[in-house]
This record gives C-alpha cells, structure tokens and sequence, in this order.
C-alpha cells in the first residue's frame, strides 16, 4: 500500500532557531565554569531585538551581550537589511535566579527522597526505526540535510545571494512501510532582491536538492521553491523567533509521538532534554540490537521523584519479542533516574549550541546516539 509522510526543517537563520542557539549557546557558557549550575534560559527576538530571560543560578559570569552578537554573527546576520544585525540590535538581559523550591527537589542532600530529583514532570518520548543509516526516520534526515546545505552554499557563496533564513520540507512516498522515494520538495529560502524566479529555481535544485535527494527524487517529483513569489524580508523582521517553537524539527519530524517538552537553554536535569535524549538512546540501542525494526519509548516522571512513574514500549507489531519483554529488558540494562541519566550520557558539559541547529538525533557526534548496550539487551531480553 502506498502511503506519504512529510517532515519540515529550518537553518540556522530561521527566527525559532536563532533563539534556541542564542539559549544553549548561554547554557554552555554556563556548564563551561560551572557544571551543576541551574539553566533555564529563554530567548525571544524580533525586528533589531533580541530578549533574553528564564532562570539561571550559577557561579561564574556569562557575558549575555556578547553570546547574542557572537551567534548572531556566526550565523550569518551581519546586515540589517537582513532582519537584525549582530553589531546594532539591542540586546535585553532579564534572567533571575532559579525557585529555590525547584532547586531543593534536584538536590539529593535538601529533596523529601535524598537523591537527585527530576527537574519538572512530564513525558519524553525516544524512537529509532531502520530508515537510515542513523537508524532516523528518511523524510527528517532529508529535511535536515537540505537545511544545512542551505546554509552551506550561503556560506560559501557557491549561491551568493542567499540570506540566513530558510525552511525545507520533504514528502517520502512509502510502499509496504518503506521508504521508496521523494514525492514533493518544498523549499523557501531567503534571498536578497532583484533574483529572477528561474535563476534561484535553478541554483537551489542543482545545489541543493539534487545532491541531497540524489536517486530518491525521480522526474515525477514536485519541487516548490519560493511559492508566494520573493522572500526578501525574514530573519526577526520577517517573523518573530521564541526559544522551544520547533520541538517537532528537534526530533522526529512528526513521525513519532512527542511528550511537549523544549530542549534548548535547559541544563541536563530538566528531564525535557535529559529524558528526551534517554529515550532515544534507548531506543536506538533496541533496534540496533535486532529486538525490533521500529521502536518507540516514552518515559515520565514526577518532579522531585528519582525513579521514572512509567517506561512504555511500542514496537508498531515489528517486535523479534513481545513488547513486555523489551521494556524488563530495558528497566534492567538503563539507569533512567536523572543522576544516572546524566552520568551514562556525560551530560554536565558544553555540548549543546551545536545540538541548536538540524535536529538533536541522528547525529553521531552526540553521546546519546551510542549503540554501546545492544548486547546487554540481547541478554536480558532472552531471559
């Protein structure tokens, strides 16, 4: 049977992920001097403005002024005419301590269960399926590598005139749950004035989407590029940017569930990022390991409260065992308390700016995409 299934993905310069890199480029900052800082950092910009709140305890200094500028220009927003310039934007600190009745629950020394606590409630969700190399689903890999190739030709000037904000989106045609080709393109890219239509047509397939899609985009497909006509004003200007507004293009691109927790600006015991990151480890590990073609976990937990309230396991009926079986596998090879969530994954350090920008799974730089327990849970899931 023949099914489609599309994902989006911005660049960099996109308004959302201007404001999740500015958050964890200020949570690293924070980690660099001070590992068991608190870090919640929120960020909002618009036209020539950039808001930065949220709570953050900490030790050290973090000079916010120049984190902004310094991403805003490595981003590319080096002309106001593009939405908002690094060197003349107006840059607002308002950033206030943590609740002190949070920061006792994550303290195993002061919380009513004398280890550490979950940051907040909720749930997370992780999934892995065989669609890829990366063990990710195709049509948000594909997003994602168009977005960053965007980027890149901008950078390079291979297209000169391209801006730093833009978005991707893919339809992957499915046949029997396989991916078997690109059915449509979408692609809307900043661009400065004066560019006639077919030029920006032509350089964006052959730069672009030709050496990305490759053999997957055959002459069939339909290939949408700049639809209203231009797209001159963007960055700020164009739209504004909040910190957590792309969960979806964090993750999986809509092909599994999302527990509605944002990742970006937050330290590793908010268990919206830490619980997140878990769940796909663990995940990934249950496919690599042959127990399943397509797995999804969910995870949730109480604030204050060590212990996961729940582990649920889906196979979607690819399960080599029963579902039950994987989820006592699981329990008894993955510490999924936050302390030992932390420690497995390394959490407490720099790594998250570069997680800002083209998804936070799939990639293998991270430590969460390691495949190191498949053996453990052929082990156990065997008992």
């Amino acid at each position: 049977m023949r099914k489609f299934f599309t994902s989006e993905s911005v660049t960099e310069g996109h308004p959302d992920k201007l404001c999740d890199q500015v958050a964890d480029a200020v949570l690293d900052a924070v980690l660099k001097d001070d590992p068991d800082a608190a870090c919640c950092c929120e960020v909002f910009t618009t036209t020539g403005m950039v808001v930065v709140g949220g709570e953050i305890t900490t030790k050290t200094y973090v000079d916010i002024q120049k984190i902004v500028r310094d991403v805003l220009k490595d981003i590319g927003y080096t002309n106001a005419d593009y939405g908002i310039d690094y060197k003349s934007c107006a840059v607002i600190n308002v950033i206030h301590e943590q609740s002190k009745d949070i920061a006792q629950g994550e303290d195993p020394k002061k919380g009513a269960h004398k280890a550490q606590g979950a940051g907040d409630q909720g749930m997370m969700v992780g999934f892995a399926c065989r669609e890829t190399p990366e063990l990710m689903p195709l049509p948000i890999m594909l997003a994602h590598r168009m977005a960053r190739r965007l980027a890149e030709v901008r950078k390079k000037k291979i297209i000169p005139y391209l801006r730093p904000d833009g978005k991707t989106q893919v339809t992957v045609e499915y046949e029997n749950d396989k991916p078997v080709g690109i059915e449509t393109v979408v692609i809307a890219a900043q661009h400065d004035p004066g560019i006639p239509d077919q030029k920006m047509r032509a350089d964006i397939i052959r730069h672009v989407i030709e050496p990305i899609c490759g053999k997957l985009l055959n002459h069939k497909a339909k290939i949408y590029i700049n639809e209203t006509g231009q797209f001159v004003t963007g960055g700020p200007q164009g739209d504004t940017g909040v910190t957590g507004r792309k969960i979806i293009v964090d993750t999986y691109g809509g092909m599994a569930r999302h527990g509605g927790g944002a990742f970006s600006g937050k330290v590793p015991n908010k268990q919206d990022r830490s619980g997140a990151y878990m769940a796909r480890y663990i995940a990934k590990n249950v496919v690599a390991a042959g127990l399943a073609d397509k797995c999804e976990v969910q995870l949730a937990y109480a604030i204050g409260y060590p212990e996961p309230v729940s582990v649920h396991v889906t196979t979607f009926g690819t399960g080599k065992i029963n579902d039950a079986q994987i989820e006592k596998a699981i329990r008894k090879v993955f510490d999924m308390t936050p302390a030992g969530i932390i420690k497995t994954l390394d959490l407490k350090r720099p790594i998250y700016r570069q997680t800002a920008c083209y998804g936070h799974f799939g990639r293998p730089e991270f430590p969460w995409e390691k495949t190191d327990k498949t053996a453990m849970l052929k082990k156990y899931a065997k008992k």
